[in-house]
């Protein structure tokens, strides 16, 4: 005889109940009422269409709109009394909307009732933050020091049947994240069940994997926060902010269809993470004074290259840093702007509002400005205008998209700047990647191989031609080189590196320089000018870094090519 489960039948009463109560209403609803009706336990509901009816009326009325196609709003009704349609038809066409109405459940409209809860969310993020308090943030914090910790917290969450399960999970993959300084979320559906990875020290690391379900459940939640549409397959990018005591984190969101389903991604800017000094950056001495010399001078046009990801921004934020005062005024044109730095004007570039990068340098030339960063140096137009702006007494800091410091020049050239006004504008080319730090508590020294060795051997080679001392960088050449590898422990999340720093480059446009400049000169002429100059190269960098035990010959090879001439 099987034992009678009291939970199971109470559950199965309450299931019929429901399915009894939708078949009186869809009677009613044809017969008596003569309007179509719906069950929306099986339909998703709109939120834009939550929008146009305040959850105090829909709650007074009994009602809920639950779908907005075009110019057409489908309202759930309970009672369809006729001063209540004339009513909700009169609110609806004041809002140009043409109002259907439908009968429906009271637990249907309910449903409804509850997505009013999220599109406040919604609202809240889109007007400034998701706040979580400072107080949910430690807490959190304080149980994770490692990314294991979020892994065991989640499956904690996933394991218990709570109702803000979905709230809690997201909680905790934010605040972890946060913690343990990542810079980026990819939460990704798979054929079988959805992923999540954390990128730390610029590498992705798998956190944890859970059901289809519930990575359903976080898309619609993080759609929200974002201020996306819930019904969009489309690409879209949306923003949230985390208020942590006195300090915005801001979560930037992206999400694009894939095969099974769409990949979020979450950049975290976190504010903390963007106050690094010039002196943090990893720029070896000889190059840090001629940037500090540079950097300091009225007039002047500098810029730093690298690939997306390399801390260009980084780079140009701790220059300005460095050179603040009361005394200048500093502007700033972004897309977008990534961290607020007090006393510093900065600008967003706006494309709808025809603020781009040269019209917003046009405005900042007429604000009185000291100094002025351009995100980024695109075309023609910017790049004379901000010539144009370093020769009239300006300091100008910008990006530019080439390999190395030498593919400036010429790439200033091919944007149509004449390189004889570029001789006397542009101070100082940057070139830089960023390459992981190798973990001070448990890396290890590693035989390395014989092609290895030639490698050095023959960059530290062409170091002592160009006059470099290596005795300056701590470099013994008379004694076997130390090489260090990663192990992995509970300080690094056992992946063997903790934190970045760059590696580096770069061009001062002196008199040898400046000589060649009209002549458009290629790359390899540049380069061959250039080594009089002092400054390492980055392969010359990056061996130094290697050598004193900073980084991994790995790591160093993974963003620039050790053989290149």
């Amino acid at each position: 005889m099987s034992d009678f489960d009291e939970d199971k039948q109470n559950k199965q009463l309450e299931e019929l109940k429901k399915e009894e109560e939708e078949q009186l209403v869809e009677v009613l609803a044809q017969s008596k009422y003569g309007i179509p009706y719906v069950n929306l336990y099986r339909l998703g509901i709109d939120n834009e269409a939550l929008r146009h009816i305040s959850e105090k009326d829909a709650r007074e009325w009994k009602v809920g709109p639950f779908k907005l196609a075009g110019k057409n709003i489908s309202i759930a009704v309970r009672s369809p009394d006729p001063q209540l349609l004339s009513k909700l038809k009169e609110e609806m066409e004041r809002q140009s909307l043409f109002p259907i109405f439908y009968m429906a459940s009271i637990g249907s409209i309910e449903k409804v009732w509850e997505r009013y809860l999220e599109l406040s969310m919604a609202e809240n993020a889109m007007r400034g933050g998701l706040e979580i308090s400072a107080e949910t943030l430690r807490n959190t914090a304080k149980e994770i020091q490692q990314m294991k910790d979020i892994e065991r917290l989640i499956k904690d969450v996933k394991a218990d049947n709570q109702i803000h399960k979905v709230s809690r999970m997201l909680e905790i993959i934010l605040a972890g994240a946060i913690a343990i300084k990542a810079s980026d979320i990819h939460i990704e559906r798979e054929k079988n069940d959805a992923r999540l990875r954390l990128r730390l020290d610029g590498v992705l690391q798998d956190v944890d994997f859970f059901d289809g379900d519930l990575y359903n459940l976080l898309n619609s939640r993080i759609k929200l926060l974002s201020g996306m549409k819930l019904t969009s397959n489309n690409a879209q990018d949306g923003r949230f902010a985390i208020i942590e005591a006195d300090e915005e984190i801001s979560i930037r969101t992206s999400l694009v269809p894939g095969a099974y389903g769409e990949k979020i991604v979450m950049r975290i800017l976190d504010p903390k993470s963007i106050q690094i000094t010039l002196e943090q950056l990893g720029i070896e001495d000889y190059l840090f004074k001629i940037i500090e010399e540079e950097i300091a001078k009225p007039n002047g046009l500098i810029l730093v290259t690298g690939p997306t990801g390399s801390g260009k921004t980084t780079s140009l934020y701790a220059f300005l840093s460095k050179i603040y005062n009361t005394e200048i005024n500093i502007i700033t044109i972004e897309d977008p702007i990534e961290y607020h730095l007090n006393g510093i004007t900065q600008t967003q570039v706006f494309d709808e509002k025809d603020y781009t990068f040269l019209n917003g340098l046009r405005a900042a030339m007429r604000q009185d400005p000291d100094v002025i960063m351009v995100g980024e140096i695109r075309d023609h137009e910017t790049a004379e205008t901000a010539v144009q702006a370093a020769l009239t007494g300006h300091i100008v800091f910008s990006t530019l998209h080439t390999n190395n410091a030498a593919g400036v020049i010429p790439r200033l050239i091919d944007l149509g700047v004449n390189p004889k006004i570029l001789v006397s504008a542009l101070s100082l080319s940057i070139a830089q990647r960023l390459v992981r730090k190798l973990c001070q508590f448990c890396k290890k020294e590693k035989t390395i191989n014989e092609a290895e060795r030639q490698t050095i051997k023959t960059i530290l080679e062409g170091m002592k031609e160009e006059g470099k001392d290596l005795v300056k960088y701590n470099i013994d050449e008379n004694k076997e080189y130390k090489v260090y590898t990663t192990v992995g422990c509970e300080k690094c999340n056992m992946t063997g590196y903790k934190g970045r720093l760059g590696i580096f480059e770069a061009i001062k446009t002196d008199e040898a320089i400046e000589k060649i400049m009209p002549e458009n000169p290629s790359e390899r002429e540049l380069k061959k000018v250039a080594r009089t100059q002092g400054i390492l190269s980055m392969r010359q960098d990056g061996v130094v870094k290697i050598l004193n035990g900073v980084t991994s010959m790995e790591e160093v090879q993974s963003v620039v090519d050790l053989h290149e001439e």
